[in-house]
């Protein structure tokens, strides 16, 4: 499968992650502070560059019966004008409860180990795309 470069896209910040290699494990990266989509869209590509990413999988905020709300609206926008940076793919994944998920794996770390839960949100729901693309 290759690598995969997976952002969880808020407000006001941006959770990275990144697989292995053979697109086995995700692991949050990090978190970045929205600077304006200019900047944004520069070190996400710069980070795609980095780690030889193959693919970016954006997380995709759906409702509870699935339907594309507005907040998963304003992610499809963002991620069409992130496009034109990007010389690779770029897939959407469901994120339902990815922030849950990630809070509660987060709670077993001692806080010197602990990602930011916008690194580990984006670790998950890379780890779920991984898992069901097997």
């Amino acid at each position: 499968m290759g690598r995969a470069l997976c952002l969880d896209v808020g407000e006001r910040r941006i959770g990275v992650a990144v697989s292995d290699a053979e697109g086995w494990l995700a692991s949050p990266l990090l978190v970045l502070e929205r600077r304006g989509p200019e900047r944004d869209f520069a070190r996400i590509a710069a980070l795609v560059t980095e780690h030889g990413a193959e693919r970016v999988v954006v997380g995709l905020p759906r409702s509870l019966d699935g339907a594309i709300g507005p907040q998963a609206r304003r992610v499809q926008r963002w991620t069409n004008r992130l496009r034109p940076h990007l010389s690779v793919p770029i897939v959407y994944w469901d994120e339902q409860f990815s922030t849950a998920e990630a809070e509660r794996l987060l709670a077993a770390l001692t806080a010197r180990r602990r990602p930011g839960v916008d690194a580990a949100a984006a670790a998950v729901i890379l780890q779920d795309y991984l898992n069901a693309n097997r």
